[in-house]
């Protein structure tokens, strides 16, 4: 069994300890798809962050089995060739969990607690207590998607007593959430939210789900946080809320367009805060696929236990 990779910078010890556990597997740690597809053809199991991938890669993939993609989001793989192939696909879904809520708790806090305007007060000299600070405790949030991620923004919110009420395709319950509703509810729960945050992927049910009305029925106090994919809403409809004074404040992880181009009007509104996709960046990010995928090759090779992560192609999640 002959298993590539192109993920860049594989620290030695991982290489070594899958290496050492799995003798009767051949493993080629390369340094990115552009080294990595030379040994396509040869490969049994690819290791990738799935945006690298093409129909015509895949079809270069003559023994291909399995694919492993160091990501959640996978909106840009070739699924229909996939799909045709029976390949499996698995991903590293529930590990950017601790990193994305760090990152959503803390936007809140630098919005309510007006970080950027102190920055820029420091940055002159200028001692004024002019800016209104707010307390993010006690209040409510609409957390739009129930899995990994929520859960753990959900857990941490619990430390400011805030209520936190999920929205999902199902609406069932699940750990950390006061509440949970279907989508079909969004309009009755969006009202209640003092904060709205999104990490929802990026699928047919999921893009451009929200449209001006969802922005008109938040409370005008509210911040608005997508870190999940810019396709949930367009620019022009964030820009037009803020404008308007629908919500108070925007922050954005995910744009339709990335890297967001330098021209646009986003980066120069001042209640909107930009940051360019790195809320689930964190040293462990690779150590933690790493050790998803370790399990996983376990399985494949013995065929006992249960894959973790199984992404069916038709859905694309």
């Amino acid at each position: 069994m002959k298993i590539v990779s192109a993920i860049k910078r594989v620290p030695d010890e991982i290489q070594l300890r899958l290496q050492t556990r799995f003798p009767e597997a051949a493993f080629i740690f390369c340094h990115g798809m552009g080294e990595a597809k030379y040994y396509l053809e040869e490969a049994d199991v690819f290791i990738t962050y799935g945006e690298d991938l093409d129909r015509e890669k895949i079809q270069s993939a003559k023994k291909l089995k399995w694919i492993m993609v160091l990501s959640a989001g996978m909106d840009l793989m070739p699924f229909d060739e996939i799909a045709k192939r029976d390949i499996l696909v698995t991903n590293v879904r529930g590990i950017h969990a601790q990193p994305m809520a760090e990152y959503a708790i803390s936007m809140l806090l630098q919005v309510s607690r007006k970080a950027k305007t102190l920055i820029q007060q420091e940055q002159k000299a200028e001692w004024s207590r002019r800016p209104v600070m707010n307390e993010i405790s006690g209040r409510t949030m609409v957390l739009l998607g129930t899995g990994a991620i929520q859960q753990e923004v959900a857990r941490l919110a619990k430390a400011f007593q805030i209520k936190t009420i999920g929205v999902s395709k199902s609406g069932k319950k699940k750990p950390h959430f006061d509440q949970t509703f279907p989508v079909q509810q969004l309009d009755l729960v969006l009202p209640l939210g003092d904060f709205v945050v999104a990490t929802l992927p990026s699928t047919p049910g999921t893009r451009y789900l929200l449209e001006e009305k969802h922005f008109k029925e938040m409370p005008k106090r509210a911040i608005f946080l997508n870190m999940g994919r810019g396709d949930l809403v367009s620019s022009e409809v964030i820009l037009n809320a803020v404008r308007q004074k629908e919500i108070s404040h925007a922050v954005l992880d995910v744009f339709e367009e990335e890297p967001l181009p330098e021209d646009h009007p986003l980066w120069r509104e001042e209640n909107v805060t930009v940051t360019p996709h790195l809320s689930g960046i964190s040293p462990h990010y690779v150590p933690r696929g790493f050790d998803l995928f370790e399990k996983n090759l376990s399985v494949f090779i013995s065929g006992d236990g249960e894959l973790r992560n199984i992404i069916d192609p038709k859905r694309g999640y």
